[in-house]
């Protein structure tokens, strides 16, 4: 094997041995660890030391668990510039004023995998949190993946007792880089869920927009989805009344 294909090798390696442990919940034993990616113990024991060296993981006990410098280089991803900033405020407003769990996803490798995230209400029924990933089937799937300009609502349609309500965020282009979505019990109010993911959306692409100097023709196009978003929750919470 030669110098660059070993290098590979033991890349790939420690990669797996990450999404393990990732898999695991963040925290394994070396045996559960080595199992999962199919290598020796001794195999992993030796990567994750060398893990541990760089700080892409932690000893706890006879434990390891992902480690800091995962979260820093995690935390400088941007899977559009200025999203995940531009959506902090927003996804805090949503769950400060309804109280649902607020979370911002993007289209990766055939997920809508979430890259910011405000537990809420809903967390006794779908924890929500940064890295998970949500079928194209949901609302927020829906979202990110259909040329309709939603919005997108689902009533128990994927998880009993669950609602969520989605709207695509656009990027300065006009293209679809995100979509924020707000998952509650379904026996709380719709209306104001509805008000909150349109109003978030909203705000999204406009700091994204700011950020750039120009102001794409969206306002118009966030009002009409706010209008339908609304109409089709009352008429939700009518039909179950």
């Amino acid at each position: 094997m030669t110098g660059k294909s070993a290098g590979r090798g033991v890349l790939d390696g420690a990669f797996a041995l990450l999404d393990a442990l990732r898999r695991a919940g963040g925290e394994a034993g070396l045996t559960e660890i080595a199992e999962a990616c199919g290598v020796p113990k001794g195999t992993a024991h030796r990567l994750l030391e060398q893990l541990a060296a760089l700080g892409a993981v932690e000893r706890r006990g006879r434990r390891y668990v992902l480690g800091p410098q995962l979260f820093r280089l995690g935390q400088s991803w941007q899977p559009y510039p200025g999203l995940r900033t531009a959506a902090r405020t927003p996804l805090l407003r949503v769950r400060m004023t309804t109280g649902a769990s607020a979370v911002l996803v993007v289209l990766r490798d055939g997920l809508a995998l979430t890259v910011a995230s405000v537990p809420g209400r809903a967390e006794p029924l779908v924890p929500v949190r940064d890295g998970m990933g949500f079928p194209l089937t949901t609302a927020a799937g829906l979202a990110l993946t259909s040329r309709e300009r939603g919005p997108f609502v689902d009533r128990e349609g994927v998880v009993p007792g669950l609602c969520c309500a989605a709207l695509p965020v656009r990027g300065r282009d006009g293209r679809v880089v995100a979509a924020l979505a707000a998952l509650t019990p379904a026996d709380q109010p719709q209306a104001p869920l509805a008000a909150a993911v349109a109003g978030a959306a909203a705000a999204v692409g406009d700091r994204l927009a700011r950020a750039d100097g120009t102001w794409p023709d969206c306002p118009a196009q966030a009002h009409a989805s706010w209008s339908r978003l609304l109409r089709r929750a009352r008429v939700g919470e009518a039909e179950g009344a």
